[in-house]
């Protein structure tokens, strides 16, 4: 298929360095092989500053005791031992400055440990969700004796999490020393078993590949370099080297940490959230015919205005056009300057807002027929219609006391990015043709706070932005209150079973228990989100 042959950015390029990375070492080994002992006694090597030790898994616990080896010289790194805590240590070991120009080393034992933990995860997540599927069906519950099956996609949840940690491992401006401890298996021959064992790393199969070199410890003292990236070191790729006289301070010298870069060169992947998604910062492929900001304008004018179905209008128009070409002209609303994409997508979320109140306030108030057209007319800068409208004469209704007032619509809650969206306060209110609204905001807008607050507790919990949390909703089309209680009702037993997971038992009950909406959603959280429960 054709493409663009015209660069669409200004790059540059330049010469190799020849300096090679702060290394990344795996040290593995059967049990009591000594491979905690050698990382404690390579803390104490004068070619680094200082050393930090995070230990993962309580079976060993050596870290402690370690501390009394000969020349070891290191500081642990204390956490509650859930993923999030473990993956914050290592952020915290990455901003620690260096000390008289010396890199810091970082030890993590175990990363077999780690993987452990992962895997307990999913399989627990799997066997909650046998029994909510068994609670539907009204089938029969599995025990804890009955095998379930872990899906694929909760191993690739696992796989994901695994990855950050490698992420913030390679953002470490130092030499890192992992230990993973292998085991005896039997070796297998055209998918098929033979007599002979092999030696496998017990951790995510693909971590050998991730670090510069592996170093497999028999015994203390009997050392074999299995694999090594680097031109400091005479061996062939795929070929096995004893180490003699092995120490952690040797193996660093022969890697050449001494002519190291000071930071890692590491060019990470940054798959598209949409296919053929533009690149950051690049400009949109020029499409013809273009469209000027008037023309823009006025189509959409128009399709608002189309006496049946405004909404398909705006759709036909955008699948006409494409996003690309709307998304390059700029238009200027009574909504403030934005692109024709944009509008259209505010325009969408107009009608579907009007559409709600309408439902929501009907009998309650009556508007006249040309109302929506002159609201229309004024926000997209066309002709005014006030002659042609109406007002009804009926009084507005008291405001519900028992529903607390909204946040000012002006200032956004703290923390957190609000969508795109109309709220009363917020529409032009200089037309001719609007009844003063009440002061005391709508049901609709309290029920839409309720529900955005409890999509960013969510996004809060999965460890991701509200806005990636809420993209696959957004992509279909246009936000509206009863597509977003459903959104956040689907995901309530996943965030639930993460809240159980790490340890907030009574939380994940409560919240497997409220109404849909929440109202009280926020103060329901506030025990681990006081910043939203302030806001409410």
């Amino acid at each position: 298929m054709a493409g663009i042959t015209t660069p669409q950015r200004t790059r540059r390029s330049r010469r190799p360095t020849g300096m090679p990375n702060p290394p990344l070492v795996l040290l593995t080994g059967l049990e009591k092989t000594g491979k905690s002992f050698e990382a404690a006694r390579g803390t104490g090597s004068d070619l680094v500053g200082r050393s930090f030790w995070i230990e993962i898994g309580g079976t060993e616990g050596t870290a402690d005791y370690y501390g009394r080896v000969p020349g070891a010289d290191y500081e642990i790194v204390e956490h509650d031992g859930s993923y999030q805590d473990i993956l914050d240590a290592i952020r915290w070991v990455n901003h620690q400055p260096r000390t008289d120009g010396k890199p810091n080393l970082l030890v993590i034992d175990t990363m077999t440990a780690l993987w452990d933990m992962l895997s307990d995860e999913v399989a627990r997540y799997a066997r909650n969700r046998a029994i909510r599927k068994a609670e539907r069906n009204r089938s029969r519950i599995p025990t804890l004796d009955d095998p379930v099956v872990v899906d694929s996609d909760l191993w690739n949840r696992a796989k994901d999490r695994w990855g950050e940690v490698l992420w913030q491992i390679r953002r470490h401006q130092g030499p890192c020393l992992l230990l993973a401890r292998t085991e005896i298996v039997t070796a297998f021959e055209n998918d098929k078993p033979t007599r002979n064992t092999t030696r496998k790393i017990k951790a995510e199969r693909n971590l050998p590949a991730a670090v510069d070199a592996i170093v497999d410890l028999h015994a203390i003292g009997d050392a074999w370099l299995t694999g090594v990236r680097s031109l400091h070191m005479d061996i062939r790729p795929g070929e096995t080297q004893r180490f003699p006289d092995f120490t952690v301070d040797a193996l660093l010298r022969r890697l050449g940490l001494q002519d190291a870069a000071d930071s890692r060169s590491v060019s990470e992947l940054r798959p598209d959230a949409t296919l053929g998604e533009p690149l950051p910062g690049s400009p949109a492929p020029q499409q013809a015919p273009s469209l000027t900001s008037e023309q823009a304008a006025e189509m959409i004018r128009r399709a608002l205005m189309h006496p049946n179905n405004p909404e398909a209008e705006l759709r036909v128009l955008r699948e006409q056009h494409g996003r690309l070409t709307l998304g390059a002209v700029t238009t200027q609303t009574g909504w403030g300057t934005m692109s024709a994409d944009d509008l259209i997508d505010r325009s969408l979320e107009h009608l579907k807002t009007k559409a709600e109140q309408a439902q929501a306030e009907a009998g309650q108030q009556a508007t006249g027929a040309t109302s929506e057209t002159g609201d229309i007319e004024q926000t997209l800068g066309g002709p005014e219609q006030g002659s042609s409208s109406t007002t009804s004469d009926e009084p507005e209704p008291e405001p519900d006391d028992s529903v607390p007032p909204p946040p000012d619509p002006q200032q956004p809650e703290p923390g957190l990015e609000p969508l795109e969206e109309i709220s009363e306060a917020e529409e032009p209110q200089d037309l001719p043709t609007r009844v003063p609204r009440p002061a005391q905001a709508s049901k609709v807008d309290r029920v839409m706070t309720v529900l955005l607050t409890e999509a960013e507790i969510q996004a809060r919990t999965l460890g991701i932005t509200r806005d990636d949390h809420l993209a696959s909703l957004a992509s279909e089309g246009a936000v509206t209150m009863t597509r977003l209680r459903n959104y956040v009702a689907r995901h309530r037993h996943q965030v639930a079973d993460l809240l159980e997971t790490d340890g907030h038992q009574g939380i994940a009950d409560a919240y497997r228990r409220a109404g849909t909406p929440e109202l009280k959603i926020a103060q329901l959280f506030a025990p681990l989100h006081a910043d939203l429960a302030a806001t409410d």
